[in-house]
């Protein structure tokens, strides 16, 4: 028998290998990671994944092919609840707040 530790992921996933994600640094401390995060994404059909800055995500957000988000200094990026982003490149800043 043969045994592998390498991790075969979802079935379902579209691509035979996992994501890659790379992280800013405003995601290294664990803490920090989390409130980011209201949900952790969709990432079944994810390929890439950059992200940096000053940046959160709502509830249920699905990510596929390659997304790359950059908030410039000073600024925020806030990722609404229920949003698919596929192939996209989102920069600068986005705020969305509920009135």
């Amino acid at each position: 028998a043969v045994v592998s530790t390498q991790s075969t992921g979802s079935p379902d996933r579209q691509f035979p290998t996992t994501p890659l994600i790379k992280l800013g640094a405003e995601f290294k401390r664990i803490q920090h990671f989390l409130k980011r995060f209201q949900t952790i994404p969709d990432l079944l059909e994810l390929d890439h994944l950059t992200v940096t800055g000053d940046v959160y995500f709502g509830r249920d957000v699905s990510l596929r092919g390659t997304v790359i988000i950059v908030a410039n200094h000073g600024e925020r990026i806030d990722i609404p609840s229920n949003s698919l982003l596929e192939n996209k490149i989102v920069s600068g800043n986005l705020r969305i707040l509920d009135h």
